[in-house]
């Protein structure tokens, strides 16, 4: 990690003092946000502080390395998308070896161990360039509110896995080792709390457009901030607040719907809102997603569900765009194709990028919020937008259930291998105990929560009790 993370930080940085000093920085919160916390003194600690935030360069880099490691580290790639994929109804596993597939997790799970971690590891990196952006004052006022807003929503972007995947767990804040190596769960409404409060100051401090970051869609803005915030208020059933924050964002002129299907994830696509970009080839890499969905590329080669493909209907463009088939003679299955670049045969170039936020989840988060407010025409409109570009005609819902029949569908084939949306929908709508029995023999009601990781408990027996079921 170490080594990426030095070649990330000091692409943008000539001199081998902003190299040294900011893996130096993050050597020290690595082992802070280790599970041992080893004890390290507070004035080397200190003075590391002061030099990574003792010039603007330095400060953009920290942060900066925060988004290397996410894309590397693959949690909130290809791993979390994929893995939440098996555990619902979108994807199967064509080995046999998945105990997400079959619902079967565990404490000591290498995977649920690693999301946690992974996790947690980006939370204390925002905690770490929070306290130092508000400790320095050599770091220039523009670009201070503007890295602490990408800290802010970070942190707010981690809380909102965390509380989706674990239900209650500790909210850290701090980087102080020994406050969070005792840290009790914190309950749903107190995550969110924080969850909102760090994207409302998110919102205040973040750029409107994408200057700061020479017009990159990488790092998040004032609307990336309104965006996380309006999925938030729908998770929390504030249809009002979900209505207005989405709203802000359509309104938005730099944003666009795509037509063309094939370039949505592209980098810097119109619709995009918030992506992660490969900020050097990483072997051919453009996305992890196409390493681990097309056939030809994965080694643990999973398919899309005859249920997700039958939700498709008859002339739906994403089908024919963003869906790939493979036959082993046989039998022909269906894997996802939103990315479409692979790695093998030299380096291709870096064209797509991960996309967390776009402007068509927008348009179906309003859609819901206004149906569920009885705005019948206003929400048609809004879906309709989606199938139009989709080429599908208007929907024939005309009724609020209905509607919201019509919408979690469009949902389902809209954001489908899309940062968990469709595992947190049938979670947060309640369906999950009576959609998911039908395809998986062994769900129980328990398996909407992943177990807390057993090695935390070991170290932090404030963690406890341990999620029902395991």
């Amino acid at each position: 990690m170490k080594n990426r993370y030095k070649q990330n930080s000091i692409r943008n940085a000539f001199f081998s003092k902003i190299g040294y000093v900011i893996w130096l920085f993050v050597f020290m919160v690595c082992i802070h946000s280790c599970k041992e916390f080893v004890e390290i003194d507070a004035p080397l600690t200190d003075v590391v502080r002061e030099e990574v935030f003792d010039s603007d360069e330095l400060a953009k880099a920290a942060v900066s390395g925060i988004y290397g490691d996410m894309f590397n580290a693959r949690s909130f790639s290809s791993s979390l998308t994929r893995e939440n994929g098996l555990y619902s109804d979108e994807l199967m596993d064509l080995t046999g070896s998945s105990v997400f597939f079959a619902n079967s997790l565990t404490p000591n799970n290498d995977n649920v161990k690693d999301f946690w971690v992974q996790i947690y590891k980006y939370i204390h990196w925002s905690n770490s360039v929070i306290e130092g952006l508000n400790a320095s004052s050599q770091v220039t006022l523009t670009l201070r509110n503007q890295l602490l807003g990408e800290a802010k929503f970070i942190r707010a972007f981690c809380y909102f896995y965390l509380v989706n995947l674990w239900s209650d767990v500790p909210i850290v804040t701090t980087t102080d080792y020994r406050e969070n190596t005792s840290a009790s769960r914190s309950s749903e409404v107190e995550i969110y709390q924080q969850i909102i409060e760090d994207l409302d100051q998110a919102q205040n401090l973040l750029a409107e457009d994408y200057s700061f970051s020479n017009g990159a869609r990488g790092k998040p803005n004032k609307a990336a901030a309104a965006a996380l915030l309006s999925r938030v208020y729908l998770y929390q059933e504030d249809w009002g607040n979900a209505e207005i924050q989405a709203t802000n964002v359509l309104n938005d002129p730099q944003y666009n719907l795509v037509v063309d299907l094939n370039d949505v994830f592209l980098i810097n696509s119109a619709e995009a809102i918030w992506q992660l970009h490969s900020t050097f080839s990483n072997g051919g890499i453009n996305t992890f997603d196409a390493e681990s969905f097309i056939f030809s590329q994965s080694t643990d080669p999973v398919a899309l569900t005859d249920e997700l493909v039958n939700a498709f209907e008859t002339g739906d463009q994403r089908q024919n765009n963003w869906l790939g088939t493979f036959t082993n003679g046989t039998q022909t299955f269906y894997h996802p194709l939103k990315y479409k670049i692979q790695a093998g045969g030299g380096t291709p170039a870096i064209t797509e990028a991960l996309t967390f936020l776009r402007l068509g989840e927008l348009y179906l988060i309003r859609a819901e919020a206004r149906a569920q407010q009885n705005n019948i025409s206003g929400a048609q409109d809004d879906l309709n937008t989606i199938r139009n570009r989709a080429g599908l005609s208007n929907t024939q819902a005309d009724d609020q259930s209905s509607l919201l029949a019509a919408i979690a569908n469009e949902r389902r084939v809209e954001l489908f291998t899309e940062s968990s949306h469709r595992w947190f929908d049938l979670k947060r709508t309640g369906m999950a105990n009576s959609v998911l029995p039908l395809s998986k023999p062994g769900w129980q009601p328990t398996d909407q929560l992943f177990p807390i990781p057993g090695d935390e408990l070991a170290i932090n027996p404030n963690l406890s009790p341990q999620n029902p079921g395991y």
